[in-house]
């Protein structure tokens, strides 16, 4: 059961009560070397290939496509770079969405700093990215299922349409939520963003994909993984998966209902509020908005005194000292910023219970500020 108050998924999902059961499991057989001949060995094979498997079946891949990772900012390193990798004699440009994670900007800011080259594709006032592409050729197009802080939905198959450049798809914020979509090369997915454990991602490289790895090899079952696999998490994050893929067109369809009155209340209730993202093609969990004259980690934390944990992408955190550059790019207010994301145990309620308290919140911040 998740945490009352809480309304963080797309930073972490709570474990699905089917990766809790299966964890548990599988760290009792699961601990032995799967490149071993041994019993135990070959025991933690199986379960690495069963990962794979259902990994594979729920994601509309094959099973050799499926790779574990130690997170999914490890297997967004892996598929960037090594597209770029593999298409070294062709260019060496990168081009991106401005919205990407970070982790795709600092692989492409590794990149540059190896003599590579980084462009930034436009996104509009949704957050979505333009399907024109700069001229001349490009390495690979960086381009996300869905974005992370907004929940806007990508064009992925029409920017891969309009290019011969293979494109990467960070799909770590959708995988579970929506069917993903086509024209990929290489992918990323991070389970605990689908209630899977933490510390367990997976690198999708289609057949045929023209990668390499760019980092230094390891001598593993799946060359084009590094380290000792974590068996018990991979279990567990595609029981998870598998979960969350069974109830997804119920699950979505009531936190579809759930976003849609929270961005009508938030709206008409909050003055000087701008909801961003799309209303309408977007992760049916997540909603965002910006309030303005309030300091996004002030309300953050005042949220959280009265129960409620929400993430804020803006407004000059202690940690970055920078707005969100998603919100930047988009155009819109970056001041204030609140991201409500959704569990799958997340009540009427609790989410009624939210939108009470967030009007006097908000006006007591700006009373403190004298406005």
């Amino acid at each position: 059961m998740s945490t009352p108050g809480y309304l963080d998924s797309a930073s972490s999902e709570p474990l699905h009560p089917a990766a809790r059961e299966t964890l548990l499991a599988a760290l009792e057989h699961g601990y032995a070397d799967p490149r071993r001949l041994h019993g135990a060995a070959r025991n933690a094979r199986l379960m690495l290939d069963n990962a794979r498997e259902v990994v594979a079946t729920c994601l509309g891949v094959r099973p050799d496509e499926v790779t574990f990772t130690p997170s999914g900012t490890h297997a967004v390193h892996l598929g960037v770079l090594g597209l770029l990798a593999g298409r070294t004699r062709v260019s060496p440009v990168l081009a991106h969405s401005a919205v990407e994670h970070s982790s795709v900007v600092h692989a492409g800011d590794w990149h540059g700093a190896r003599g590579g080259a980084v462009v930034e594709l436009p996104v509009d006032l949704e957050g979505r990215c333009t399907t024109e592409l700069p001229d001349g050729p490009l390495g690979v197009i960086a381009v996300q299922a869905a974005n992370h802080e907004v929940g806007t939905i990508q064009p992925v198959a029409e920017i891969a349409s309009a290019s011969d450049a293979p494109v990467f798809m960070d799909a770590c914020a959708a995988a579970g939520r929506v069917e993903l979509p086509t024209g990929w090369a290489a992918a990323a997915v991070s389970a605990h963003k689908w209630g899977g454990p933490a510390g367990v991602g997976a690198l999708l490289v289609r057949k045929g994909a023209r990668w390499r790895h760019p980092f230094p090899g390891d001598d593993r079952i799946d060359e084009r993984s590094l380290g000792f696999e974590n068996v018990p998490g991979a279990l567990a994050a595609a029981a998870a998966l598998q979960a969350m893929t069974a109830e997804r067109e119920e699950l979505a369809a009531r936190q579809h209902a759930t976003v849609a009155r929270i961005r009508r209340r938030v709206a008409e209730e909050v003055p000087d509020v701008e909801v961003v993202g799309s209303a309408d093609h977007r992760l049916p969990h997540l909603v965002t908005f910006s309030c303005l004259y309030v300091d996004g980690e002030a309300l953050v934390t005042e949220l959280d005194r009265r129960g409620f944990g929400v993430a804020s992408g803006s407004a000059c955190t202690a940690s970055t000292l920078q707005p969100s550059h998603v919100l930047a790019a988009m155009g819109v207010l970056t001041h204030g910023n609140v991201r409500v994301s959704l569990t799958r145990d997340t009540t009427e309620e609790q989410v009624d219970a939210f939108l009470d308290v967030l009007p006097g919140v908000v006006a007591s911040i700006r009373a403190d500020a004298g406005l």
